[in-house]
């Protein structure tokens, strides 16, 4: 079931975003060579603090434990009004802390270990990197995966809980939009078209100042900053016109105030609308979904901006999406590091004439000098930015020569090997580096918070419970169920089945014993959207059988030859129930 379910995730978001993009799509290793990582600066800085039992040696995520702990102290009727208001504050601000701030708020309200009530390291980085030794110093790469169910089948059967277990695992699947975009116009073609998209925002400036999350459209927060830079422009303008204290007190009066939220640019909000529109679609309760914004301490070293959409659920907000302006920062690396330019040709709408300074390698001197390396120099002088070529001539003109440092190796170039040529040409397209708008999606996160947000108990008897999918999403689609095992409606139920597969859509036959009532409440369980009962009355010719709908428990019926369609329809949502009671005669059966 949970596989089907990830498999039509997977086909929703290909659908929602490389066809409607028309992106491309590669499907990329696990595995990432080190040398990249490091380049990319994910080696260094991608970490998160933690702490230890000081007894035990149990590993615990600092923020994690702040939360939980403050979250106990609130709720405790007995505990201290003050204390309380203080850990309110400490919450508030909680994302943004670093390792002294969380050691400070440890200590002052004496947290403990949750498990043993043991005292507690301070906090450590802990790098989120999993590095991966030879396979061979700890075991094999199978090129048979029929073993892998043998090992999922001994976990299901004897798992042990830890703490986020489903939350936080070593294996997950992730789906990313690397979106290029001009760094100089990040405005999008299409963001007209989900301008007046609400969402639930909370800025940075709202977390500092213990405000909650702002419903707005994803227009009005890209315009907050053109709206800010006006505020500013009128308090220059009041400042030569008017007296310094009016100025200040009107200044000091708009700090005060929460502060708008920024979505930096048109094309970050546009994939953050979008990505609301796939986790509602997908059947994210939009109750429980907001857009939290990094703070300034938290924000990735790359990051321009960057919001995560946060879904609700047990485990409290859990960061499912994250939508980053990641700037130049990439590809600057990793041209840096390669030596191989990463850049993408914009067109002038007029040519222009340009000063360019180049460094010109002899390759005559070259080859005899530096033999099969010759032409790994030659490319590194010609990555060289203008500046560098420049400085280049400086030291080769003071010192002789210019040391170049090519892939840890280092050549020693003099004037005779290298000339410095300046000329002036005319550009009809300009070089740039692009920035990369990128979408982040943990798969495994957001198909828990469906799990969760889909469970329902019916009304009146809450100990029936089912789950509420989408169709779009539900790993089956639909039951047939036979009112009874007499062999006369044999052939209605090979019939319904080949009328299904005809529509490709799935289904699950269930002809056990037991009440109808029964096997209905049963097939809720698991999610399937909607039932096919064949009963006696479907041997009238026509062929007719009853279609019922899960979440209302409610029954229509029509002919055999339209099953296919409606189902398919209903299940791409491009009918809903109401329409399809309108459409066919309401079936009354006995209670469910």
């Amino acid at each position: 079931m949970g596989c089907a379910l990830k498999a039509n995730m997977l086909h929703e978001w290909r659908k929602h975003f490389v066809l409607e993009e028309g992106m491309l799509e590669v499907d990329c290793t696990s595995l990432t060579p080190e040398p990249v990582l490091k380049a990319s600066g994910h080696v260094d800085r991608f970490a998160d603090w933690m702490v230890k039992d000081m007894k035990t040696g149990e590993c615990f995520r600092a923020d994690h434990l702040i939360k939980n702990a403050a979250e106990k102290v609130i709720s405790d009727k007995k505990a201290d009004e003050a204390i309380k208001s203080e850990l309110r504050d400490v919450l508030a601000r909680l994302e943004g802390f670093d390792d002294k701030d969380m050691l400070e708020v440890i200590t002052k309200y004496n947290f403990k270990s949750p498990t043993t009530g043991n005292d507690l390291t301070p906090p450590i980085a802990f790098n989120l990197m999993f590095p991966s030794q030879n396979w061979a110093n700890w075991g094999f790469q199978s090129l048979s995966s029929s073993r892998n169910s043998t090992r999922n089948f001994c976990e299901l059967q004897a798992s042990s809980g830890v703490q986020s277990g489903l939350i936080r695992v070593r294996e997950f699947t992730m789906c990313e939009i690397e979106h290029f975009v001009d760094p100089n116009d990040k405005r999008h073609p299409k963001f007209k078209k989900v301008s007046s998209y609400v969402m639930v925002l909370l800025s940075a400036c709202n977390q500092m100042d213990g405000h909650s999350a702002q419903s707005m459209t994803i227009g009005e927060a890209v315009e907050k900053v053109g709206a800010i830079f006006s505020k500013v422009m009128l308090f220059v303008s009041n400042f030569i016109s008017q007296y310094l204290s009016i100025v200040f007190s009107r200044l000091a009066e708009f700090l005060r105030a929460p502060r708008p939220v920024i979505v930096a640019n048109e094309t970050l909000g546009y994939y953050m609308a979008r990505t609301h529109m796939y986790l509602v679609k997908v059947g994210v309760d939009p109750r429980r979904l907001r857009f939290r914004q990094h703070l300034n301490n938290e924000m990735a070293h790359y990051a321009q901006d960057c919001w995560d959409a946060e879904i609700l659920t047990s485990y409290g907000w859990i960061e499912c999406v994250g939508n980053a302006d990641r700037s130049c920062y990439d590809l600057k690396q990793h041209s840096k590091a390669t030596n191989t330019k990463l850049v993408a040709e914009k067109k002038l709408s007029e040519p222009r004439m340009v000063n360019v300074v180049e460094a010109l390698p002899n390759m005559t001197i070259l080859g005899k000098e530096f033999k099969k390396d010759a032409k790994k120099v030659q490319g590194a002088l010609a990555q060289m930015s203008e500046d560098e070529v420049e400085n280049l001539e400086k030291q080769m003109a003071s010192a002789g020569s210019y040391k170049l440092n090519v892939d840890g190796e280092e050549f020693s170039l003099t004037s005779e090997m290298v000339n410095v040529r300046r000329s002036t040409k005319t550009m009809h397209v300009e070089e740039i580096t692009p920035s990369v708008i990128e979408p982040s999606f943990g798969i495994g996160r957001v198909m828990y918070a469906i799990l969760e947000h889909s469970f329902r108990q019916r009304e009146g008897d809450e100990q029936r419970t089912f789950l509420a999918l989408r169709p779009l999403v539900a790993p089956i689609k639909c039951s047939v169920l036979p009112i009874s095992a007499n062999e006369r409606l044999n052939p209605i139920i090979e019939a319904v089945r080949e009328e299904l597969s005809r529509y490709d859509l799935s289904y699950r036959v269930d002809d056990s014993a037991g009440s109808i009532g029964r096997r209905y409440a049963r097939t809720d369980e698991i999610g399937i959207p909607f039932g096919v009962t064949v009963d006696f009355e479907s041997e009238k010719q026509p062929w007719t059988v009853t279609l019922r709908h899960a979440e209302s428990m409610e029954q229509i019926r029509l002919d055999l030859t339209e099953l296919g369609g409606v189902v398919s329809a209903l299940v791409s949502e491009r009918m809903d129930w109401t329409t399809a009671q309108q459409k066919y005669p309401k079936f009354e059966a006995k209670s469910d």
